[in-house]
């Protein structure tokens, strides 16, 4: 009997595994996602983002009709969508070929009309508000200096573009007030990672107050004004981002000193805030908590009132419950405050638009993206698992297997790819991804690590790879190949490639050149082989963000030679894919050059695709649907 229900398991698991592998790379490639929600003036349409037609383009859709219609359909991607408060337009950016020198267009509500309002294609234009009344809007430029980021803001009536705020650093508009007459800005620092201030600035009497003054590297974000002062996130003295309140002691008059100011702790949850959004004179915010991966939305009601006028903000919030565990983002307020819409999306759930009606506690999927004839029952969910690295240090790991895995190839035929997220300022998160859905169905577990640096971990935990610690980030990957070979009792049959994109490209170039008797293969996307040819060529702007995180040229030049790739080339024994795109603005593809190069002279296993169309990592789906198989060819071939 015990022998019948044995069979009758295989039997099973077989003919799912079957049923798997009958969906083709295609589909899982073609599979949609919407994103960028942004509510009309009056409540009755959402205009976002969706990449039905293989590029990421407006679509509008009158929420009484639920018939979405796209407006746009341009060669390249939007990147942002935000519908004006005063109800006539739609702002939205463009870059061109990837290159991420954003431009922004004005388009009236009908999608017909269509006015560019910059027109400086080497100049990148980062969006930070509409005015109140939607007559003007805010951004930063560095129209002035390539490497330096001003502070800007356009009347659209007559395009007449306005310098409001100067300064030789990466500054970033964070918000405007009311009434127009104040801003806030927010300030890298040049000496450490992850640290930046926020500074107000009057632009009736153009002056200057520091408002987070501190020591150490701090990170103070997502700023709304209030009526006494300002609502923010930050981790200062603190191991994780926090909702906090900044409030004039004295609210009457407008005094922004030291003396006059103070600081509460709204949420005091041991995870980082994601996601804030709250109007300056309304009601409710709504932020998202980052737990170990997975968001918790909240919403806190606050009142504005009193005589001078004060924000008074509830003390309790309210959980949202959502469609299943999975990642909220782009929240967006209706004008009255009785909706909230955002994305949503989980590791079976591809990303759709979803608005939450405060009154009712309803919440409706608006969206209902195309899932290319994929049954979502066959997508996989990870496991969180926590494994110890060389020093003990822990470290967290998602981890995708089904059972189905051990009939593809045999029993003993066992596949692992770990993935490397990019960053390093980033977190593996367990989102939606079709490519891990499509590698699952083909027989391959997934190790999706978060090795030390990531975020949502802990100030201390994103510092543990700064500079000279470089390289133990990389031991983080090599314990993780020794974690799970343990697990399985270290046989031979297990095979290991690591793959990565962007700084998770290095990860993998390092990886393969550290520990070179670990890998079976290797994929390296828009990832960086020379730490100093990358620092001189990637954009002027950028090389000063990221010096503070990797090490400058003029102090640590041995170091960096001796952490790069390229000076390690000859330890390389697994075959290599690489990938690149000739508009990178962040890794210059020349980076992919050097490894191919050098690996091709010593008679080495390499493949090369340069995309000439492509900035930062292959966005197009015309360029997806040509990369992707080659790249699942690669590693089925190596790796059985």
């Amino acid at each position: 009997m015990r022998k019948l229900a044995l069979v009758s398991l295989f039997l099973l698991i077989l003919a799912a595994a079957s049923i798997a592998q009958n969906y083709s790379i295609e589909q899982y490639l073609n599979i949609k996602s919407a994103n960028s929600p942004s509510f009309s003036a009056d409540g009755k349409k959402l205009a976002y983002l969706s990449n039905d037609s293989g590029l990421w383009q407006i679509w509008i859709v009158d929420l009484a009709e639920n018939k979405p219609r796209m407006i746009t359909s341009y060669e390249d991607n939007i990147g942002f969508v935000k519908w004006s408060p005063a109800g006539n337009a739609i702002l939205f950016g463009k870059a061109h070929g990837g290159d991420e020198n954003t431009q922004l267009y004005w388009m009236a509500n009908n999608g017909v009309e269509i006015r560019e309002l910059t027109r400086e294609p080497k100049v990148r234009h980062n969006f930070g508000s509409w005015s109140e009344d939607g007559k003007t809007i805010y951004y930063a430029s560095n129209k002035r200096n390539p490497i330096f980021f001003d502070i800007y803001s356009m009347d659209l009536a007559s395009g007449k573009e306005t310098l409001l705020y100067q300064y030789d650093g990466n500054n970033d508009f964070s918000a405007v007030n009311p009434s127009g007459t104040k801003i806030i800005v927010s300030r890298d620092g040049t000496e450490l990672s992850l640290d930046n201030n926020l500074y107000l600035i009057d632009l009736v009497s153009k002056k200057e107050t520091l408002l987070t003054p501190h020591s150490g590297a701090a990170e103070f974000a997502q700023a709304h004004f209030t009526a006494d002062g300002i609502v923010f996130t930050h981790n200062d003295n603190r191991e994780f981002i926090s909702l906090a309140q900044m409030r004039k002691k004295n609210a009457a008059g407008d005094d922004w000193s030291d003396d006059n100011r103070e600081v509460r702790i709204l949420d005091d949850s041991k995870w980082d805030v994601d996601d804030l959004e709250m109007p300056a004179y309304g009601s409710v915010m709504a932020y998202t908590l980052n737990h170990d991966g997975f968001s918790e939305l909240y919403l806190r009601k606050y009142e504005t009132g009193g005589k001078p006028l004060i924000a008074v903000i509830d003390k309790t919030a309210e959980a949202v419950k959502l469609p299943a565990q999975g990642i909220v983002s782009a929240f967006d307020f209706n004008k009255d405050q009785s909706k909230l819409a955002f994305t949503f999306n989980s590791a079976t759930q591809n990303a759709d638009i979803w608005v939450y009606n405060l009154k009712t506690k309803r919440l409706t999927q608006v969206t209902h993206s195309d899932k290319a004839g994929i049954d979502p029952k066959s997508f996989v969910a990870p496991k969180l698992i926590k494994y110890k690295s060389f020093d003990g240090q822990e470290i967290s790991t998602w981890w995708y297997s089904t059972p189905q895995h051990w009939v593809f190839d045999g029993v003993n035929d066992v596949k692992y790819i770990v993935s490397v997220h990019g960053g390093p300022e980033g977190q593996e998160r367990p989102g939606f991804n079709g490519l891990y859905q499509y590698y699952l169905s083909r027989g391959y577990r997934i190790i999706a690590t978060n090795v030390r640096g990531s975020t949502g971990y802990g100030k201390t935990f994103t510092h543990l790879d700064d500079v000279r610690k470089r390289e133990d980030s990389v031991k983080d990957l090599a314990s993780a190949v020794d974690f799970f070979k343990k697990n399985r009792g270290n046989d031979d049959s297990q095979k290991f490639a690591v793959i990565g994109g962007s700084y998770g490209g290095y990860m993998t170039l390092a990886a393969i050149t550290l520990y070179p008797d670990l890998w079976a293969a290797a994929v390296d996307t828009v990832g960086i082989g020379n730490w100093e040819t990358f620092l001189k060529n990637t954009s002027g702007y950028r090389r000063r963000q990221r010096e503070v995180e990797y090490g400058r040229l003029d102090r640590d030049i041995e170091f960096l030679r001796s952490i790069s790739p390229i000076t390690k080339i000859d330890r390389i024994k697994c075959p290599l894919f690489v990938i690149a795109g000739k508009n990178d603005p962040r890794v210059p593809w020349t980076e992919g050059q050097q490894m191919v190069d050098a690996l091709k002279k010593r008679g080495a296993i390499v493949e090369w695709k340069l995309y000439d169309d492509e900035g930062h990592g292959a966005a197009k789906l015309k360029n997806r649907l040509d990369l992707y198989p080659r790249v699942a060819d690669f590693l089925d071939k190596y790796m059985k």
